[in-house]
């Protein structure tokens, strides 16, 4: 594969001091895993097709991690893609291994983080890794305070050895960004948020001037999807699905918000995009911005 379609897909955003362009809504590829984000998927076919249809739509930006499976996901995107058409940016993610027990642990010392580079280049065939981001395992609901300068040292340390291009950080505060970014250059933020998990707000505004992106992960919602009788009434009266009404309110939200939905059914893949034609009046957006206020922000 060497080209890719054009589209516009929410709009475009370049990463700040690179020359990495992609389009707004990208894919997430968590899913494309097995149950519980372990082992194989159940219709493998069924998972490349998805793969190949959000590139050949448009969809330049992956997201991915080699404990997704472990291994599966990064697996599944080298059958799929490799050789990757050019200007595809797959991001990883460092900070977490799966034991045989399946549970999520951390993995952080910097060893752990230089083999989960050569494991993501490995499985995902690159000599180099366009972005990753350190996720810090944080609180069971959210970041938690704490440096991250030990984790941050140790990638930089690898961007400079050529393994990685570019840095970002996941599952953090906005103490923990500027942290990182005394020392490296962070191109990216990924945090969860989306229509009523809003704690984010400011450091989104704080990352737009800046010009670095803002990545939320369980945009919608995750394993416990968003439930809004007023998001419903909204969907009923635009005449579409619920999540994506949600999807184009994070693109109106701002605009260095990207996406990363993630699905293995082309059908709902092809929903999520068509988020990005969704008109919101004004009366709509007051409507959904006033979600996080009563729903009960998923767990």
């Amino acid at each position: 594969m060497s080209e890719m379609a054009e589209a516009t897909l929410g709009g475009r955003f370049t990463f700040p001091g690179t020359s990495l362009t992609v389009q707004r809504i990208g894919y997430g590829a968590m899913q494309l895993a097995g149950l519980g984000v372990w082992g194989p998927p159940r219709d493998p076919d069924g998972a490349i097709a998805v793969l190949r249809e959000a590139v050949a739509a448009g969809v330049n930006h992956i997201d991915t991690s080699d404990f997704y499976g472990p291994h599966i996901t990064n697996q599944i995107i080298r059958q799929a893609l490799h050789p990757y058409p050019a200007g595809l940016v797959i991001v990883t993610k460092l900070g977490a291994r799966r034991p045989p027990d399946k549970s999520w642990q951390p993995a952080i010392s910097p060893q752990e983080l230089t083999d989960g580079v050569h494991d993501n280049l490995r499985n995902l065939g690159l000599d180099a890794l366009d972005i990753v981001n350190y996720r810090a395992m944080g609180a069971i609901h959210g970041p938690a305070e704490g440096s991250i300068a030990e984790q941050v040292t140790a990638l930089a340390d690898l961007r400079r050895k050529g393994l990685i291009r570019h840095i970002g950080v996941s599952n953090v505060t906005a103490a923990q960004v500027a942290e990182a970014q005394a020392i490296t250059d962070i191109v990216c933020v990924q945090n969860n948020y989306n229509l009523a998990q809003r704690h984010d707000d400011g450091l989104i505004d704080d990352l737009a001037r800046q010009g670095i992106a803002y990545v939320p992960f369980f945009p919608l919602g995750g394993f416990t999807p968003l439930q809004s009788s007023t998001l419903s009434d909204v969907a009923g009266r635009l005449g579409a699905p619920p999540m994506q009404v949600a999807l184009a309110w994070l693109l109106h939200r701002s605009p260095n918000i990207l996406l990363i939905p993630g699905t293995s059914s082309v059908a709902h893949l092809r929903e999520n995009h068509a988020a990005e034609e969704l008109t919101l009046s004004p009366q709509v957006l007051v409507e959904l911005f006033g979600i996080a206020a009563t729903a009960e922000a998923p767990h």
